[in-house]
């Protein structure tokens, strides 16, 4: 370094240095000979352009003349070039080397470069062909969706042409429906009037052809439901109702409905049932034996010799025709085998096709559309269930309906897949103790009920209720204790199904909207036909001792436990299981008692006479009676003291009391029932017509068991139909042999029928004419149909409370709720049946 050492010092300094008498150990020099010291040391440095480019160091032995100096002067100058110049030699050597190796470097990265070039452009080429391919798929795609567009449109206008053509079609069904039943409806309703033959002037031999007219416009309605129902199917508006439906009911409607005919054509038939099978399964009951129905009927239709058999039962392991989808632990198998005609192989699939039979000639021997098998097959599907056939000419067929034991969603027809299936499938309420649930119909809200499986001989219970819930749970109670059910959700359809279904029994709600229960209460029984049937009441209102003395037998305060609904209906049980009732009359004197016994005693009342309350209160110990009639002045005790008896006695105060004096009450007699009224029920009666009018009451008393004498009393006081002479009624209707029939069967009632042919007509009528009592509409009419007429009629504030009827052929769904929105009071479809037009009318007059 620069300033360090001899040399150091020489290059820092920039001169030379001269050195002399130097150690011997410093410097030694060295040949071949040998080695030594030197004396004098020079460090010349050599300078070019300034800097110091090296430095000589030079050993003598001999001390440094002048010339020596000089000579290194004169040197300096060219040695420092020349080492400059082997400096930049060497720079240049190196530069010349880098620049070799970047070059060669450089040449390399063209290389690359170059390759990386004509792969770059390769890829720009598969690019730009990419791209023209992608260019002509996107003008493909273009294409194609203007194209999918132009579907998509088209698909869009054939689904509101669909859509347009539905609703045609169903209109077309009910209009078709409407023009057929109108017809249909005087032919049933008049061949109906005939048959009855009031006047008497009608052969056996006539009678008998009025019974062929109506049987065949019978079978032409059934024939016109079969129609609607197809076209609901094919619309996919056809509803399904869940509920728990004992296996056993399959059993019993098929023995009601197809014994007569067995007997009839000669044929047994024998029904089999599987004891290890489920008590109940889930489905739609109405449509399961719709189609149970059909294939028992087609079988005794083709069968002439032999029998028919159903049996319901499991499918059998390994059976040949057994659906693939389904489980068969949890199907049932109900198979209608037959001994008719037979069906060949190649003819299976046309019996399930609509309008179509295996004999489709027109010589053919046996009648029918085609259209149940067909039905019966949509239904099965929906039901989530499949129909199956094995046959053999000559031999028989085999038809066999499979059905889930669960339903839990409808299934639709494969074809016919739609979003107008509704369903409504409710649980039991009171869980492990109602096996059947009551079912909530979609359209109407109302609980699906028996009536449509009523027989006359079945036991029956009317349920007046406005809350579903409350009324599912009696639905049921009543069902496991073996009735049949209908239900009213308010008190005019109440009214209108005591008197016309006639029940045995009926449980009424008193907080009803519209009639309360009260004048539901009242009408029942102050009308003959219904006065008799035992009414239970259940409401929220405690009101217990005004039911009882209305006639009611029995009384409960919601909330009510089940337990007590329990004994609700074995008390219908009871009372309806004994034919003959017993009446407890205490009276001192003797004709009088014979006199009351002979007022009410009858074939169906046994009549207990006694003169002391001390005999009274004996009896009562030991006997059950239904009735007491009591004379309150006796000639050892008061008859007061025999209602203290009676107030004291759990068993006993149940007991209708009646005071009969045979004479006015004076006002101490009257306190003194009204106080023990609080907790009894008593009630006073003055005349022979009076106490024959509340024993009947109380008694549950059919009028038809009463003696013609009775029968004319309370009809006298009760007769209702008596106070429809001389009503007006209002009938629009533009087909004037509808309005024939109807104004024929009203006429004979004394009703004066005022006719209109359509509702301007009607509505021009009103104007002028405000003492109609009640109007009967049609819907269908020229000028102005009956929604729009009762809209106008409806508009003037004195007919806000007329009641209206519609009438209508249309029997679709929804028909009911339209005509109830337009502003009818009540809706009755065609063909009209006679007794439920007097029943409606009858409800809305009174």
């Amino acid at each position: 370094e620069l300033g360090q050492s001899l040399v150091g010092q020489a290059a820092m300094e920039k001169k030379t240095l001269h050195i002399s008498d130097i150690p011997r150990d410093y410097f030694r020099i060295s040949s071949g000979s040998g080695q030594s010291s030197p004396r004098y040391l020079l460090a010349v440095p050599f300078i070019y352009n300034g800097d110091v480019k090296g430095v000589l160091e030079i050993g003598s032995f001999n001390a440094f003349r002048q010339m020596n100096f000089e000579l290194l002067d004169r040197l300096n100058e060219t040695v420092g070039i020349a080492i400059n110049t082997s400096q930049a030699n060497e720079k240049l050597h190196m530069l010349l080397e880098k620049t070799q190796m970047q070059s060669e470097k450089l040449l390399t990265q063209t290389e690359e470069l170059q390759s990386q070039q004509e792969e770059l452009q390769q890829t720009n080429e598969e690019l730009e062909e990419q791209a023209q391919i992608l260019e002509e798929q996107q003008a493909d795609i273009r294409k194609k969706n203007l194209e999918l567009e132009k579907t998509g449109l088209l698909v869009e206008q054939k689904a509101r042409d669909l859509e347009i053509t539905s609703r045609y079609k169903s209109e077309f069904m009910a209009n078709m429906s409407h023009e057929l039943r109108t017809p249909l409806n005087s032919i049933l309703l008049l061949s109906d009037v005939l048959t009855e033959n009031k006047n008497g002037n009608l052969s056996e031999k006539q009678i008998e052809f009025i019974r062929n007219i109506h049987e065949s416009g019978s079978d032409l309605l059934v024939l016109i439901n079969d129609i609607l129902d197809l076209s609901k199917i094919e619309s996919g508006q056809m509803e399904l109702v869940l509920e728990d439906t004992p296996v056993s009911e399959f059993e019993s409607i098929a023995q009601r409905v197809f014994e007569p005919l067995a007997k009839k054509k000669n044929l047994s038939f024998t029904i089999h049932i599987d004891k290890t099978l489920p008590k109940e399964i889930m489905t739609d009951k109405q449509k399961a034996e719709q189609v149970l129905k059909n294939l028992i009927s087609n079988a005794f239709k083709f069968t002439s010799q032999g029998g028919v058999t159903l049996a319901i039962a499991r499918p059998k392991p390994g059976e040949k025709d057994f659906p693939k989808n389904f489980d068969p632990e949890k199907t049932i198998a109900f198979q209608v085998s037959d001994t008719g005609i037979g069906i060949p192989k190649e003819k299976f699939a046309i019996v399930f096709e609509a309008f179509k039979q295996v004999d489709g000639t027109t010589s053919r021997k046996y009648g029918g559309t085609g259209l149940g098998l067909s039905i019966s097959r949509e239904i099965a599907q929906y039901l989530g269930g499949a129909i199956t056939l094995s046959s053999e000419p000559g031999k028989g067929s085999v038809f066999t309906f499979y059905l889930p034991y669960v339903l839990e969603e409808p299934v639709l027809s494969k074809s016919k897949k739609s979003p107008g299936i509704k369903t409504a499938g409710i649980k039991g309420i009171l869980p492990g103790k109602v096996s059947i649930p009551a079912i909530i119909d979609i359209d109407t809200g109302v609980i699906k009920d028996d009536r449509d499986t009523l027989a006359c001989e079945d036991r029956s219970v009317l349920i007046i209720e406005d809350d579903p819930g409350f009324a599912r749970i009696l639905c049921d109670l009543a069902r496991e204790q073996d009735f049949k059910v209908i239900v009213a959700s308010d008190g005019e359809a109440g009214l209108h199904f005591a008197d016309f279904y006639r029940p045995s029994a009926i449980i009424l709600d008193l907080g009803l909207p519209g009639i309360d229960g009260w004048a539901v209460m009242e009408r029942l029984k102050k009308n003959l036909k219904t006065r008799h049937i035992p009414i239970h009441i259940i409401s929220a209102e405690e009101i217990r001792r005004k039911a009882l003395n209305m006639g009611a037998v029995g009384f409960l305060t919601k909330p009510v436990s089940l337990e007590k609904l329990e004994t609700v209906f074995k008390k219908f049980t009871y009372i309806l299981s004994r034919p003959v009732r017993k009446a407890l009359v205490v009276e001192d004197d003797e004709e009088q008692c014979k006199s009351i016994q002979k007022i009410i005693g009858n074939g169906d009342v046994k009549v207990f006479c006694t003169h002391s309350i001390s005999e009274a209160e004996d009896l009562l110990s030991k006997k059950e009676f239904d009735c007491l009639i009591l004379d309150l002045n006796l000639p050892d005790q008061s008859g007061v003291e025999l209602l203290s008896f009676i107030k004291q006695d759990q068993n006993l105060n149940a007991i209708p009391i009646i005071v009969y004096t045979g004479k006015p009450l004076t006002n101490e007699e009257v306190a003194i029932l009204h106080d023990y009224a609080r907790s009894i029920t008593v009630k006073g009666v003055d005349s022979p017509e009076r106490l024959l009018d509340e024993t009947t009451l109380f008694l549950h008393r059919v009028e038809a068991n009463l003696s013609e004498p009775n029968r004319k009393v309370l009809r006298q006081i009760y007769e209702k139909e008596s106070r429809l002479k001389g009503k007006r009624i209002l009938l629009v209707d533009d087909d004037m042999r509808n309005v024939f029939a109807i104004n024929n069967i009203l006429e004979e009632k004394g009703l004066k029928i005022i006719v209109c042919k359509n509702g301007m007509e009607a509505v021009n009528h009103m104007k002028t004419d405000s003492r109609i009592d009640l109007v009967l509409m049609d819907m269908m009419m020229p000028e102005m149909d009956g929604y729009q007429a009762m809209q106008e009629i409806r508009k003037q504030k004195k007919f806000e409370r007329l009641p209206i009827i519609a009438l209508t052929a249309k029997a679709m769904k929804g028909d009911r709720a339209k005509c109830i929105e337009a502003g009818a009071n009540d809706y009755l479809s065609k063909p009209i049946e006679k007794e439920k037009l007097f029943s409606m009318i009858r409800v809305w007059l009174y």
